[in-house]
């Protein structure tokens, strides 16, 4: 089912490059809000990945989702209980429209500084044009960047740390965000992660837009293999069958929470990077991707 979503969410992603509309395709549908552990919710659609961590000194929001996607994140962050305004710094995954197109509204409405990564800066200031996959293909409104991070570069509010790590490859800044929250006495390790999954029009062998991609894969996924995790997240719910583990958790509260999932994490990098391997092996002897 995982897999399933996770190829939907490509699918939209396509289409919308296509100009099919995929901003009302099935995933990104309102849905409620939930929490996933200690100070961390999800407030985004039924796969667009968004999420909320609270603080009593103002609370980060990770992704936009896309320029539709706004007002249901915002929406959702209002039935939790939380005022939008309370929203303190906008961080990004990815520079594409399904995670950036939201920013301008939101950074509107909530006053917040908008964070993201060197590389993926000038993508989104530049609303998704020029794009080294996606081309003009994929537009959304521009938002101007406040801070452009480095590869371990921290955001800190009331003891609370959002670490960002480059894991460039699905986008040239493409970053994996890092965090802590307690839970029922427990302190868990959070990973979101930005994405390794290959468009269409990518070639992982170098392709002129993005010379280094092959490189910088390999170090993803090394460096994602090395961090600490309990609970993994990533930019879109179907990653780490996020709605599935949200009925789960909703069904039997009392339980294990079923976001702790270590095991889960693994798996999905080993894949991802199988799907890599294989497809650099196509493309340096000539065949077409499948």
């Amino acid at each position: 089912m995982t897999r399933h979503i996770a190829c939907l969410a490509a699918a939209a992603l396509v289409a919308a490059a296509a100009g099919v509309g995929a901003q009302q395709d099935e995933g990104n549908r309102p849905i409620d809000p939930f929490r996933i552990a200690g100070n961390l919710y999800y407030v985004g659609s039924s796969d667009i990945g968004s999420y909320l961590v609270t603080t009593p000194a103002g609370h980060f929001l990770i992704d936009g989702g896309y320029a539709s996607t706004a007002p249901i994140i915002e929406a959702n962050v209002a039935a939790l209980g939380f005022k939008i305004r309370d929203i303190r710094y906008l961080v990004n995954t990815q520079g594409h429209g399904d995670h950036a197109g939201g920013f301008a509204a939101l950074k509107e409405h909530t006053g917040a500084t908008l964070a993201v990564s060197a590389a993926d800066a000038d993508v989104i200031e530049r609303g998704g044009t020029h794009d080294f996959s996606l081309g003009d293909t994929l537009t959304f409104p521009a938002a101007k960047v406040d801070i452009r991070l480095k590869d371990g570069d921290t955001l800190t509010a009331d003891g609370t740390n959002l670490t960002a790590h480059l894991t460039p490859g699905h986008t040239q800044g493409c970053t994996t965000w890092t965090f802590d929250v307690k839970d029922a006495g427990r302190t868990l390790h959070v990973v979101d992660m930005c994405g390794l999954s290959i468009l269409p029009n990518t070639r992982v062998s170098g392709m002129p837009g993005y010379p280094g991609i092959t490189s910088d894969y390999r170090r993803t996924f090394e460096t994602l293999k090395k961090l600490p995790v309990d609970i993994f997240i990533g930019a879109h719910a179907g990653y780490y069958g996020g709605m599935e583990k949200a009925a789960k958790a909703k069904a039997n509260p009392s339980g294990p929470n079923p976001f702790i999932d270590p095991d889960g994490y693994r798996a999905y990098i080993a894949t991802a990077e199988k799907r890599f391997t294989d497809q650099l092996e196509r493309e340096q002897k000539g065949r077409r991707p499948e």
